[in-house]
């Protein structure tokens, strides 16, 4: 257990905890608790940029924590833009766009790994930018569900820009890592 306490490990504490708000934020979403989803997944988004510095400024990377706050990231978004659609706050084809992104890299991530080799999980700049735009898209529909100060425009634009991002980001996902393929299949 005191293993468990060293400073080292608060990044994947931290990526456990926002693992562990997943739930309570699609609940607070789908029944209308608006500003207590709001909190929960502020909270969740903070720590995913903690234990991202943590992890970077003082070196306690982990192989758990490669694999788990990616893996986190996308269980918090996935679920919520799920919520949100559920709730009727957005479009079910902004949900599909979303998912169809994580949807493909993960597709591609284990045919690379089962018929190139190993897939090292290292996000891009861009992709870095998609879960950022996609983060700030859904505190803003949730603040604005809340009737918190938000204007419409917002939430309009805003939509548009993370189906531009995220399409984009798919699309680089798959031209670089196609490439890889291509290049270790070919033996260069």
């Amino acid at each position: 257990m005191t293993a468990l306490l060293e400073w080292r490990n608060v990044p994947n504490i931290l990526t456990i905890g926002r693992i562990v708000l997943v739930c309570p934020v699609v609940m607070s979403i789908y029944f209308e608790h608006f500003r207590q989803a709001l909190v929960l997944f502020l909270v969740a988004g903070i720590s995913d940029g903690i234990d991202g510095y943590l992890a970077r400024r003082f070196n306690w990377k982990s192989r758990f924590g490669s694999i788990a706050d990616p893996l986190a990231d996308k269980l918090l978004l996935v679920s919520s833009y799920l919520a949100i659609t559920l709730a009727d706050l957005v479009e079910c084809w902004l949900a599909l766009i979303v998912l169809g992104r994580d949807v493909v890299i993960l597709v591609g991530a284990i045919v690379y790994h089962f018929w190139i080799g190993r897939y090292q999980i290292i996000p891009s700049i861009l992709g870095k930018f998609c879960t950022l735009c996609q983060m700030i898209y859904v505190l803003i529909v949730v603040m604005y569900a809340a009737r918190w100060p938000m204007p419409e425009v917002a939430v309009h634009y805003g939509q548009w820009l993370v189906v531009i991002v995220t399409l984009v980001s798919g699309l680089s996902y798959v031209w670089v890592w196609g490439r890889k393929a291509m290049a270790a299949g070919s033996g260069a």
